[in-house]
């Protein structure tokens, strides 16, 4: 571990430095990549020269402890190092876990109902709600991408783009069923039902991640739906396009721009293409363990909400953590559960480090 450590230390000077070459900075995708290793490398190398200078620390205070007179304040100045020491060499640990290469992407996240008809589609838009409120915690903007609402406020689907710091990797962790237990404004006797709604999550793709050839792309153009009155689109400014090869599908009528959506819809589907790409990858890898938290298939019920208990249960924490509060949740105070699925996929990570 010392002898990588040493060497990330060394690598980050070396981008250091060439982050003050003009040669770099004159190019601003150069710049741009050697800037994002630099900031990915920073937090080992700081976590590194303070391990360094805790075992410096150690070697003096043992020194010391001979001293008649500075002998007990070595003592506890060495049982401190130790035990800082300690907690640095477990910071490395986590510091020096494989990174997801997405965790600084932004998401493209897809809402659909699932079982229980109307009811889920209320679902579904709550879930939206959850996310938005969310996502506005944190400063995050959302751009809607498509959606099909019902008419009592539900969505049947509803993909949107979240735009923000980080997005990937607080919230990769979402996707999968989710499940709720209430009592539906749409039955009369007051009986609880258990509905579905699916979250997709997928790291937006840019064009270096994935090359899209337009040869491959059926492109075609519809009039929008809506809500009726001044909001009915006029125009056939809606787009649709199809990935020949795989027939995947993606509709944008969010803007009123044909131009936009046609944007809009190219970008979901080359990160469509590309996250099937990286599962590709990984189903290939021989051996490869599935974590204890993962990021969830669309058919695995990763979570389920709790009306009449007011908790929200996760199925993938142990249960010591897995239930919490519905309505902060539901009013997007997310982070606690977030930092425990983190804590989770850590934790099982390093487990399989070590028996590997």
């Amino acid at each position: 571990m010392l002898s990588k450590l040493r060497s990330i230390d060394e690598k980050l000077t070396e981008l250091e430095k060439m982050l003050q070459s003009p040669e770099v900075y004159s190019d601003p995708e150069r710049y741009a990549a050697i800037a994002r290793e630099q900031k990915e490398l920073k937090p080992i190398s700081e976590a590194y020269r303070r391990r360094v200078r805790l075992e410096s620390d150690i070697e003096s205070a043992i020194g010391l402890i001979g001293d008649p007179e500075l002998g007990e304040m070595a003592k506890a100045e060495l049982a401190e190092a130790k035990a800082k020491l300690e907690e640095t060499d477990e910071e490395l640990k986590l510091l020096l876990l494989p990174r997801d290469p997405n965790d600084s992407k932004n998401v493209i996240m897809e809402i659909r109902q699932g079982i229980g008809g109307e009811e889920a589609a209320l679902f579904a838009a709550d879930i939206f709600r959850m996310y938005s409120m969310y996502c506005d915690s944190r400063g995050w903007k959302i751009e809607t991408v498509n959606e099909n609402p019902t008419e009592l406020g539900g969505f049947k689907e509803i993909s949107f783009i979240i735009k923000g710091e980080g997005a990937w990797s607080r919230l990769k962790f979402e996707a999968g069923g989710h499940c709720v237990k209430r009592v539906p404004v749409t039955e009369s006797n007051g009986r609880i039902q258990t509905s579905t709604a699916t979250v997709a999550v997928l790291p937006e793709a840019e064009e270096v991640d994935f090359h899209l050839d337009l040869d491959e792309v059926q492109i075609e153009t519809f009039r929008s739906s809506g809500a009726g009155g001044q909001k009915v689109n006029k125009t056939s400014s809606a787009i649709r396009v199809t990935h020949i090869p795989t027939g995947t599908v993606v509709e944008c009528q969010d803007e009123r721009s044909q131009y936009r959506n046609k944007d809009k819809a190219l970008d979901i589907l080359r990160s469509k293409l590309y996250e099937a790409e990286l599962e590709k990858r990984r189903s290939q890898v021989a051996g490869e363990r599935k974590s204890q938290v993962g990021t969830g298939e669309r058919s695995e019920k990763i979570r389920t909400y709790f009306y009449q208990r007011d908790s929200v249960v996760d199925r993938r924490l142990s249960c010591d953590d897995k239930s919490f509060p519905l309505r902060k949740i539901l009013d997007g105070g997310l982070d606690e559960l977030i930092d425990a699925l983190i804590t989770a996929d850590r934790a099982e990570k390093l487990r399989s480090g070590n028996e590997n």
